[in-house]
């Protein structure tokens, strides 16, 4: 049994190619990697509602100079409604080109 469509929200199965591409158009990344890692957390009462739990790696150069806040903000406006209609959890690892992996 599948898990229910959030109403305006996507099919599970289409999320995480949506995901990257509004990142990629967003950000223009050197690189960028989303993981859903929703398996991981089955049964977790706040996924219940059928939204998806991710990760995603990206490095661009619209990161650079600003705090991992602002970064998040970025990726955040870049998902728009998606964080409300199919996005349960979202981990975020954002930098700039040349900075180390934490």
């Amino acid at each position: 049994m599948s898990a229910p469509v959030i109403e305006g929200g996507l099919p599970r199965e289409a999320r995480g190619a949506e995901i990257e591409a509004r990142l990629r158009t967003a950000l223009q990344p050197q690189s960028l990697e989303v993981v859903d890692d929703s398996h991981k957390h089955r049964g977790h009462a706040g996924a219940a509602d059928g939204r998806s739990h991710f990760s995603v790696r990206v490095v661009a150069e619209a990161f650079a100079g600003l705090r991992p806040i602002a970064r998040h903000r970025l990726i955040y406006e870049a998902l728009g409604t998606l964080m409300a209609t199919d996005i349960h959890a979202l981990a975020i690892e954002a930098r700039a080109p040349g900075e180390a992996a934490p």
